[in-house]
């Protein structure tokens, strides 16, 4: 039996409603394993602002620097867009934890069962099977965390942002992507604009040389940003795991969300180098979706993103490979018998957010 320490961190909107279904859902999972969580609960986002003036209070940051793990839900709202960008939920709280923990890689997997196929914009032809991709995003370089710019030039204003990228922070990504490809189809696909763009010419040599000394045996390919746009609408299933630079990956990832149909389905894990206290990937897990706060309250949410994203962390951070397959098995077939919240409901009679979370429990 081990015990799990991480921290919860539910955040605005509907982020509550829907950690605590997970919370459910973990708890009994570990319950069958014979393991124990260990876990706080901290403000973070709006809530956190309200509270304590800042999105990201010291005393929620100090928690998660104890901890094995952050279990996230969602931040933000109309209620704090009043707000300088700098000091808004959405960037005043989740930037600095990547900073903080050094979370360079973005995993989120693209996952669509064929029984929510009318969920998908495409066509049920193009996807009779589901969609079953991985995408993977750099996180802390590129022109988001570049040098900002803006200056007065001949009597109007300019601004400028700077797109660094180092061989050392291309080829650690690499590294995630053809460790996740070992655990698929062994097939990589980089994203890149390298027709352009000097940072895409440095990206695509580098990963062609670490694919062939590192990971030989993966297919690796190439392909343009805009090209992998048309590509991954057209038919995302050409791709396995595929991976990008930052802002690159931000777009196609949500690109991605909208083609495997409900952001209430997808999950995330932000990974890094640091390891925990139990010598595994300290790792941020949360859904893919926003805070959704025209529905918070009303127990209708989907809570399924968020409980796979407890289950990716149980496999990242924690070991338990056995109990996420458990979790993530649990949640196809409470979809697959039936049970769906009005998101994907699709002329189903629709549940709420507490009776999906038991339709999965009676599942695990």
């Amino acid at each position: 039996m081990a015990t799990f320490k991480f921290a919860v961190l539910p955040g605005d909107g509907i982020g509550p409603e829907v950690m605590g279904a997970a919370l459910d859902v973990l708890e009994k999972a570990c319950e069958k394993s014979g393991d124990e969580l260990s876990f706080s609960t901290h403000d973070v986002g709006g809530i956190a602002i309200d509270n304590f003036g800042t999105a990201l209070p010291d005393s929620t940051l100090e928690a998660c620097r104890r901890s094995d793990a952050i279990l996230f839900g969602s931040v933000g709202g109309p209620k704090w867009e009043h707000l300088p960008p700098k000091e808004q939920p959405e960037r005043a709280a989740l930037l600095p934890l990547r900073k903080a923990f050094k979370l360079f890689a973005n995993v989120r997997p693209g996952l669509l069962y064929p029984q929510l196929a009318d969920a998908s914009p495409l066509k049920n032809e193009r996807i009779p099977d589901g969609i079953d991709i991985v995408c993977i995003r750099e996180l802390t370089g590129g022109i988001y965390f570049g040098e900002k710019k803006t200056w007065a030039e001949n009597g109007e204003t300019a601004a400028s942002d700077t797109m660094l990228y180092r061989v050392s922070e291309i080829e650690r990504i690499a590294d995630v992507a053809g460790r996740t490809a070992m655990g698929r189809k062994g097939k990589v696909c980089s994203i890149d604009k390298a027709n352009v763009l000097e940072t895409s010419v440095l990206w695509r040599k580098t990963v062609s040389q670490y694919f062939k000394t590192h990971f030989p045996q993966i297919e690796l390919t190439h392909l343009y940003v805009d090209n992998a746009a048309m590509q991954l609408v057209r038919n995302p299933n050409q791709f396995d795991v595929f991976f990008t630079e930052n802002m690159f990956g931000d777009i196609l990832s949500d690109e991605m969300a909208v083609v495997c149909g409900s952001l209430g389905m997808l999950c995330s894990a932000s990974l890094g180098d640091i390891q925990n206290s139990l010598g595994l990937k300290f790792g941020l897990y949360e859904p893919a979706g926003g805070s959704a706060p025209d529905i918070a309250g009303q127990g209708i949410a989907n809570p399924c993103a968020q409980i796979l994203s407890a289950a990716m962390m149980m496999r990242h951070s924690f070991g338990r490979g056995d109990t996420a397959a458990m979790i993530e098995s649990a949640v196809r077939r409470a979809v697959c018998d039936g049970f769906r919240t009005a998101d994907i409901a699709f002329g189903k009679k629709p549940v709420s957010t507490t009776d999906m979370a038991r339709a999965v429990i009676e599942r695990l």
